[in-house]
């Protein structure tokens, strides 16, 4: 691997450093090379390309915002032993602490990015006409991504939709259910599941969604800081619901309060939230139960059958 690596990255160093590290689908290494230290995660999995390739694309487009720090895509390099690894610059972080603050201000910032490139967009074309030179903003107004992410091993289902509503239900919620159908065969989430769908509309009654750039697996172990502010890594970006982001924040825990007043000082919290929330988790949960088993199908349930009542 490593001559692989010297090659693809045109370095005569590659010398391995103290730092590694990895989660339940990668594991990490950090190298010096001519050109500075790199971390590279590999993954000997199948669709390992898929993934990387996802993460890559998912950190080109944060990092394109200018709004919150993550690391430098590098180069997704495929292994001739099989499998693959992702290149990227490395990054000496901590535990996110004293740039909690910062964090929620730049979690907005990056959320509303697109909508300012909209607000943007809307302005010129109303003043074109009067000689205004038109800029190169690219806003999106789908939702959906240019390919797909991982959250997780799992590909995500990312083709564009006009509708939240109808890409939420069909591409996040029904895709994961029907893995846990054709993985178990749970006749109580389906019947769960055919009720909840009718109700899922009245959620969003009378909003307005603008697509908003997502990280899509926000969870404490995805957060850091370093010298110079907070930093997200690990995405499984598209765009969507701002909301969505604080699905997962929630449910492990690692954000404090001045994290969450930060943001919604920037994004308020519009009526029916909180159901609106649960109905977020659920998607985690219900890819928590396709990835690691049935311990997650308690907490799926549970939601479900509180969002029907």
């Amino acid at each position: 691997m490593e001559a692989k690596l010297k090659k693809e990255l045109g370095t005569s160093m590659l010398k391995p450093t103290g730092y590694s590290g990895g989660g339940c689908i990668s594991q990490g290494q950090s190298y010096d090379t001519d050109t500075g230290r790199v971390f590279v995660k590999i993954n000997h999995k199948s669709q390992a390309k898929l993934m990387f390739d996802g993460e890559k694309a998912s950190l080109d487009a944060i990092l394109n915002t200018e709004t919150v720090k993550v690391p430098k895509p590098v180069k997704v390099i495929e292994l001739d032993t099989g499998g693959c690894v992702f290149v990227m610059e490395h990054l000496d972080m901590t535990g996110l602490s004293r740039h909690s603050t910062h964090l929620g201000e730049q979690l907005a910032d990056l959320h509303l990015h697109n909508k300012r490139q909209l607000d943007k967009q809307n302005k010129e074309q109303q003043t074109l006409g009067k000689g205004a030179r038109q800029s190169e903003v690219h806003p999106v107004e789908q939702f959906g991504f240019s390919g797909p992410t991982c959250c997780g091993y799992l590909p995500q289902e990312n083709e564009w939709q006009d509708d939240w509503v109808t890409f939420y239900s069909r591409q996040r919620l029904q895709h994961q259910l029907n893995m846990v159908e054709k993985t178990y065969g749970d006749r109580e989430a389906r019947e769960l599941w055919a009720q909840l769908q009718l109700k899922i509309p009245e959620l969003f009654a009378g909003m307005e969604i603008t697509p908003a750039l997502l990280h899509g697996d926000l969870w404490g172990g995805n957060v850091s800081e370093c010298a110079e502010g907070p930093v997200i890594f690990d995405p499984a970006s598209f765009y969507g619901h701002s909301e969505y982001e604080l699905g997962i924040a929630g449910m492990f825990g690692g954000f404090s309060n001045s994290f969450y007043s930060a943001y919604h000082d920037k994004i308020p919290e519009a009526p029916g939230f909180a159901k609106r929330n649960q109905l977020y988790q659920l998607f985690h949960y219900l890819n928590h139960w396709n990835h690691f088993g049935g311990g997650y199908r308690g907490s799926s349930l549970r939601i479900m059958k509180n969002l029907v009542k």
